[in-house]
């Protein structure tokens, strides 16, 4: 079993296991680790009675047991206990048996026992560690990296923060520590899934504090020499944050390295291209802020000879699609992303073919058709069933005309009622609400009599949607006023206390279809009418 252990952990850190047992054998250090046998079953089975027991028997006392090799790695048995994860025998050992300096102790891989906690994710076991000897935090492995590059490398969210919150600021941005640990800080915790700067640095600092230390960590990046660049993965770091949209680090590693606008991915697309395929607004609105360099930047392709207005052409993730309510209203935003690049690329690049033979407009039907389907579905559903619901109010209004509160005079033929003002209200409102209901109406048999092109789901479409809403949401508002107003005129003589509770009453069904629609008119209105997602006004900022 112990070798079979030695083994697998040799294997780990890249070394021959069958050269590394010869070693420990010609060493004659195997009968030490048979006579602690029972000591590393006891600390990895978490029994903390037998442990005491084992420690307390040692010729040499406690202590020398402690820190003993238990292992053919050198770890001893706090690095034993760290490693099985038990938070408890870890916090006896910390504070009942070793001193402060047997807690800095490393094995032969020049891990200390923090290190392993940062391997495990075991936040209990670091904040032990941490309390009874803080300079843990800035002891590297054999690697270089201390802890919290460590915890980043095997992607725990909470240790990350936890000892984020506890490390030296100097130890990440290179003063008096390694370049090296800021910069895979950074990039580990972008390409791992750990981003979301901001919430990260408020931990420890202000918001204003977090900027400068994004930028300190950008300056180091830029000071890093190919091989350093290449080994801290910064450049797949870069585009994992294009594609999350996290602008601050892109803006800033552009001001501190503006050479990192021409680095390109795998596929050969450079920072713009990713941000058009990702749909990274914010990102691409950069593109305004490169001066004469924007022309250079918009013109290149990737390895499949896809330019900037391709990336535009393909359709977007299922996650930026999501943020937009229904299939119709996606269907215009990514319009609206094709002409925006559409118009920032030369007259040839339009017409340019991939290696597929398509043009950006020819891949663009192709890879939407599905989702102009989808919106076509959608409109024509929330069309009839308004259509309806306007037709029935503008049967009850038209009706209403001819049936007033009080009837005619049977001499005269004029309404009974003709001189109240309550009765001109209820006329007024009647005739409003009929009005309306009537205009929503031919603005939904509009959506339905739609030929549906693509280009119509950009003004067309959204526009009479807009107004249909719009107008079945006011003749339904009237409508119930109209009948709020009949009911006062009826019980006004005998009841005149009732007339605040219906009008309460009648605007219940108005509240609800306010609840319910207007977050999707509001959407449709600002998507259609509102600043857009293109930040122009950044076109007067530059770079350099």
């Amino acid at each position: 079993m112990r070798k079979q252990t030695t083994n697998a952990k040799a294997w780990l850190s890249g070394s021959n296991p069958s050269t590394s047992t010869t070693n420990i054998a010609a060493a004659g250090q195997d009968e030490d680790y048979i006579r602690n046998l029972p000591l590393y079953r006891a600390l990895d089975s978490g029994d903390w009675e037998t442990t005491k027991r084992l420690l307390n028997r040692h010729p040499d006392g406690p202590v020398p047991a402690a820190t003993a090799s238990l292992s053919p790695d050198g770890d001893t048995a706090l690095h034993v206990a760290v490693l099985a994860g038990h938070e408890g025998i870890v916090e006896r050992l910390a504070t009942e048996v070793l001193p402060k300096g047997a807690l800095m102790m490393k094995n032969k891989s020049s891990a200390t026992a923090l290190n392993y906690a940062a391997i495990g994710g075991v936040t209990g076991i670091a904040d032990c560690l941490v309390r009874k000897a803080p300079e843990l935090l800035r002891v590297p492995n054999q690697n270089g990296h201390i802890p919290v590059v460590v915890a980043s490398l095997y992607g725990h969210r909470e240790m990350v923060r936890y000892l984020y919150h506890a490390s030296p600021k100097d130890d990440l941005v290179g003063h008096g520590g390694s370049k090296i640990n800021g910069a895979m800080l950074l990039t580990t915790c972008i390409v791992d899934g750990l981003y979301g700067f901001k919430r990260l640095y408020d931990l420890k600092l202000t918001h204003v504090q977090a900027i400068e230390l994004l930028r300190c960590l950008c300056q180091q990046i830029s000071t890093l020499s190919e091989s350093e660049f290449e080994k801290t993965g910064i450049q797949k770091a870069l585009f994992d944050a294009i594609e999350h949209g996290i602008v601050e680090l892109i803006v800033e590693l552009i001001k501190q390295y503006p050479d990192i606008v021409w680095r390109e991915d795998e596929s050969q697309r450079g920072i713009f291209l990713c941000a058009t395929l990702h749909r990274q607004e914010k990102i691409f609105n950069l593109i305004y802020r490169m001066g004469a360099k924007k022309n250079a930047m918009a013109t290149p392709w990737d390895v499949n000879h896809n330019n900037i207005l391709h990336q535009a052409a393909f359709l977007a993730p299922l996650s930026q699609l999501d943020r937009v309510t229904g299939a119709a209203l996606q269907m215009q935003r990514e319009l609206q992303w094709y002409k925006e690049v559409e118009s920032i690329v030369q007259p040839k690049q339009r017409e340019m073919r991939n290696l597929s033979h398509d043009t950006p407009r020819t891949l663009f039907t192709k890879e939407h058709r599905g989702l102009v389907e989808e919106g076509e579905k959608w409109m024509k559903e929330t069309a009839t069933s308004c259509t309806v619901v306007a037709a029935l109010i503008a049967t009850i209004m038209f009706s209403a005309l001819f049936t007033l509160p009080g009837g005619f005079d049977q001499y005269t033929g004029l309404p009974i009622f003709l001189h109240r003002s309550s009765f001109i209200a209820y006329i007024v409102s009647d005739a409003v609400s009929l009005f309306s209901s009537t205009s929503s109406m031919l603005m939904f048999l509009g959506m339905l009599t739609s030929r549906y092109r693509e280009e119509d789901f950009l003004r067309s479409l959204p526009m009479k949607l807009i107004i249909g809403l719009s107008t079945l949401f006011f003749s339904m508002a009237t409508m119930m006023m109209t009948f709020g107003v009949a009911l006062m005129i009826f019980l006004k003589e005998r009841f005149d206390w009732v007339s605040f509770p219906i009008m309460l009453l009648a605007s219940v069904p108005v509240t609800l279809f306010a609840l319910l629609q207007f977050p999707l008119l509001v959407d449709i209105f600002l998507s259609t009418y509102g600043p857009g997602i293109f930040d122009k006004p950044n076109k007067r900022g530059r770079f350099l």
